[in-house]
């Protein structure tokens, strides 16, 4: 999940991994066991898949790969979102990866990648690779190589429940940014909560100052602060007083500052049981609201695109979004690749994005979309521009900056002009 990190200029910086929760056995060496000539092969496969139906998915398709390679053994770790992330950071400072592990693309890969932990698969990859829609391997290609075999590709947009809305009196989705606020009154005023939001993970509000920031001053200003190492541009600025308009309404669940995403009773629950009219998310929404809640919003929920806002450059074709590929170690062993290949192979693509948890990735899977994801997809295939995560697109600590400042700019801690301000201090640092 944006899902999400590292510096492409700086020297590698442990951090403390936190808490670790293996729902498979522990990682062991980061690197796999044996050798192909006849032994063993052990590869350690490190991912995120803590909610259905990927963490039944994962193993079931890693013991039928084992079942057809017997020689093989295939070691699964699965770690929430943030404590992924933490330990990630701290596996690279060490310089030892998993053999398999989650990647966002971007700049946290783009370090791994020059500190040369991670294997370029542009050759090895190439048969499972030329099934797969371009732009689903775009944030895990540089310099004409690609780094990372894609399993999931979408983006960020409201998913929202219909029968609030009509409660509320909303009529249609909102296109504008006055517009979106004049609905969190309307919602407000009938008594609903108008927005489900993880204060504590803090990247689910990234989402609001960045898709701002690119409505306001357009793709072209966000390339060129990432250039200049400069966000104290006026669309900078004045996204954070949209954001602080925003928060100004009280439109939040209350304790929406200790709330985690996929938490019980965090953000992804709160939507799921109905209790809020719409949360800002990714393509995965619908499947963690589902595991989260315990409930299926079905016909009631709904999604529409980030508003447009009035005056920007930006437009609403624009997405901000990312994909979930899977990279390997500098070390890990070619049945690595393979069983990649397999996990990716027609059958298993069915499986993936059938469940309702993944985007296609694979050519012609598209049939397998529910409704809602459709629409994901539409906008994605249709859309003029796109923008990476920016805690992946960004050094990491400048993503994290960005993720940091406007948590604080949300609960009243700083203002607009101090969120650039730290960001590009930050960024000037790298």
């Amino acid at each position: 999940m944006g899902i999400p990190h590292l510096s492409r200029r700086s020297v590698l910086t442990a951090i403390s991994a936190g808490a670790v929760v293996a729902t498979a056995a522990p990682l062991l060496a980061a690197c796999g066991d044996g050798d192909s000539g006849g032994g063993t092969v052990t590869i350690e496969w490190m991912d995120i898949a803590t909610t259905e139906p990927s963490q039944t998915l994962y193993p079931q398709i890693a013991k039928a790969y084992e079942a057809s390679h017997p020689n093989v053994k295939i070691k699964l770790t699965n770690l929430e979102n943030e404590a992924f992330k933490s330990k990630m950071t701290a596996l690279t400072a060490s310089g030892k990866l998993p053999d398999i592990f989650v990647t966002w693309g971007g700049g946290v890969l783009k370090q791994q990648i020059d500190a040369g932990l991670v294997k370029d698969v542009t050759e090895d990859g190439k048969a499972i690779l030329n099934t797969m829609t371009p732009v689903s391997q775009k944030p895990y290609q540089f310099d004409g190589r690609t780094y990372a075999i894609p399993y999931d590709m979408g983006g960020v947009g409201f998913w929202y429940n219909k029968a609030l809305f009509k409660k509320a009196g909303i009529e249609g989705t909102p296109k504008t940014w006055s517009e979106y606020l004049d609905a969190v009154r309307k919602l407000k005023s009938a008594g609903v909560t108008p927005i489900a939001i993880a204060g504590k993970d803090k990247w689910p509000e990234m989402y609001y100052w960045a898709y701002l920031a690119m409505r306001i001053g357009g793709l072209p200003a966000l390339q060129q602060a990432e250039k200049a190492n400069d966000f104290g541009g006026a669309g900078f600025v004045a996204a954070g007083e949209k954001v602080k308009e925003l928060a100004d309404l009280q439109p939040f669940q209350k304790g929406f500052q200790n709330a985690g995403y996929d938490t019980p009773g965090g953000q992804a629950a709160t939507m799921g049981a109905g209790k809020a009219a719409m949360e800002l998310m990714g393509q995965w929404a619908p499947a963690v609201q589902k595991d989260a809640s315990g409930k299926d919003l079905g016909d009631d929920l709904g999604w529409f695109p980030f508003p447009t806002v009035e005056g920007g450059q930006g437009q609403a074709t624009e997405v901000f979004g990312g994909g979930n590929g899977h990279a390997l170690s500098k070390d890990a062993p070619k049945e690595a690749i393979d069983f990649l290949a397999f996990l990716m192979n027609q059958e298993n693509e069915k499986k993936l994005v059938s469940s309702g948890a993944f985007m296609p990735v694979v050519k012609g899977a598209e049939s397998e979309l529910d409704k809602n994801r459709k629409l994901v997809a539409d906008a994605l295939n249709a859309s003029t521009g796109f923008q990476l995560y920016l805690d992946q697109a960004f050094p990491p600590a400048v993503g994290q900056e960005v993720n940091d400042s406007v948590a604080a700019l949300i609960a009243g801690k700083k203002t607009p002009q101090q969120v650039t301000e730290s960001v590009t201090k930050v960024a000037k640092s790298q």
